[in-house]
């Protein structure tokens, strides 16, 4: 595990001089692709840092340990720190965990609701202003893209984007069936009711350079005649002629 914490801190300290260096910079597509990794390994560099400074500590008490004039308070220094090194060690393994390569990104999210009528646009209503308000905490940026909104302040469908980091890995469960019960405003006779609304959460796509080869590209043109007059139909179509 260690000589695989090493690698990472060694890859991290390279990465964090080329996104500094100008040349790197001005390849704005090349940089953000060096300052996602960077972030993608800080937490695990920064927990494995921390975990050879309790190691030196710990190191160094023991030599304090044989000074009669220090050996009290290097004790001290010492059983503290052997106390956080299992902890801190289990941190690291979680850490080491492989991720969802989706998990850094942003997300498209569309919350529709379902049975219930006008008490279930309420409760989509109540889901997207709980997803806005958890946004705002993050400090997420949220951008509404399409609504239709009913007369009592709910919706019948709402859809949105969230960016910001780890967007995904935090949301990605919210997908599925959300059930509420309870007495609606709606309601003048104080019955229970049953409303669903329906949440649908994905990863946004990232932009995908594609190269077409001309010798893949292939033009027919389509004559067709009717009363009276003749048309013409260009159909262009892209056909992969090498597997």
């Amino acid at each position: 595990m260690f000589e695989k914490l090493e690698a990472v801190e060694k890859r991290y300290e390279e990465l964090t001089q080329l996104i500094a260096d100008p040349e790197v910079i001005a390849d704005q597509t090349k940089w953000q692709k060096l300052m996602k990794e960077h972030a993608s390994i800080e937490d695990v560099v920064l927990k494995f840092r921390e975990y050879k400074k309790v190691k030196e500590s710990m190191k160094e008490a023991e030599e304090l340990i044989q000074d009669p004039e220090m050996k009290e308070l290097a004790e001290q220094e010492y059983y503290v720190a052997k106390e956080n090194l299992p902890k801190i060690e289990e941190e690291l393994k979680i850490l080491l965990i492989p991720k969802d390569p989706d998990d850094d990104k942003n997300i498209m999210c569309e919350i529709r609701a379902g049975a219930g009528g006008e008490e279930a646009a309420l409760f989509a209503g109540t889901l997207f202003r709980m997803y806005t308000m958890y946004a705002e905490k993050k400090h997420w940026k949220l951008e509404v893209l399409n609504e239709n909104e009913t007369g009592l302040g709910g919706y019948k469908e709402i859809s949105f984007m969230i960016t910001g980091k780890g967007v995904y890995s935090r949301l990605k469960f919210e997908s599925g069936v959300h059930r509420v019960q309870r007495v609606p405003d709606t309601e003048s006779s104080g019955r229970i009711h049953t409303s669903t609304a329906t949440v649908a959460v994905l990863p946004v796509v990232e932009d995908v350079e594609i190269e077409i080869n001309p010798a893949d590209i292939k033009m027919e043109v389509f004559r067709a005649s009717g009363a009276g007059r003749t048309t013409h139909k260009q159909n262009l179509f892209c056909r992969k002629t090498n597997p």
